[in-house]
């Protein structure tokens, strides 16, 4: 296998932005007039862009309640960014060595993919000084989300590579799924928003327990 460019997901592979959102989720619940939710509830709900996220939190529940009103979603959905803009960044963290590795990867093409919204993540990226470390920023909102491979076959065409000669480097099923319909090697993390679920079972390229360890596993891949 030989690596030449590495595909990141976002929240819960480089940042802890849980916080964030579960003070925003709150807030917007708050405004609908529905009972709040707990910080480790939220930590099992992200992974799959605002919208479920908020849907979620309607229905206190990782399925969501089909008897919810497009109405109320909308409404609830809208209170969300309204709070998340004011908050994005306020106490979400890098994860331990993310930006040293960032660093030592300078000259190495890099793309994030994450299913938040664009105006969000680059607030946040923005937030926490590492925007620039990025040739390639895919969003949400720019068309498929993952699981769908669509936004890393995106990103490759953007970053002159072919989906075997990048590899994807998540925390999330969403992450390693997309991967694997697109074609790519992927380095599952074992911390971060796994929703419970544990990754080893869709028998990732790679399993890393510290962003750290991706190095090694990058230059065994040839990285170059």
């Amino acid at each position: 296998m030989s690596i030449k460019g590495v595909i990141f997901d976002l929240d819960g592979t480089l940042v802890d932005s849980v916080q964030d959102m579960h003070l925003a989720l709150n807030l917007a619940l708050s405004d609908v007039a529905f009972p709040v939710v707990s910080e480790s509830q939220v930590r099992t709900w992200v992974g799959n862009g605002i919208d479920k996220l908020v849907l979620r939190g309607l229905s206190c529940d990782f399925e969501v309640n089909p008897e919810i009103s497009e109405t109320l979603a909308a409404q609830a959905i809208g209170q969300f960014k309204l709070h998340y803009q004011q908050l994005i960044g306020e106490y979400a963290q890098l994860y331990p060595d993310v930006e040293s590795v960032l660093r030592e990867l300078s000259g190495t093409p890099k793309a994030l993919v994450t299913n938040k919204n664009r105006a969000f993540t680059l607030q946040l990226l923005q937030k926490l000084n590492i925007a620039a470390y990025f040739d390639v920023i895919v969003c949400g909102d720019d068309g498929n989300k993952k699981p769908d491979p669509e936004p890393l076959h995106v990103a490759c065409k953007q970053l002159g590579l072919t989906a075997q000669e990048a590899i994807m480097v998540g925390d999330s099923k969403s992450d390693i799924l997309a991967a694997q319909n697109a074609s790519m090697p992927a380095i599952a993390l074992t911390y971060g928003y796994n929703q419970g679920f544990d990754l080893q079972e869709l028998k990732p390229e790679y399993l890393c327990d510290r962003f750290l360890d991706i190095i090694p596993v990058l230059n065994k891949s040839e990285l170059k």
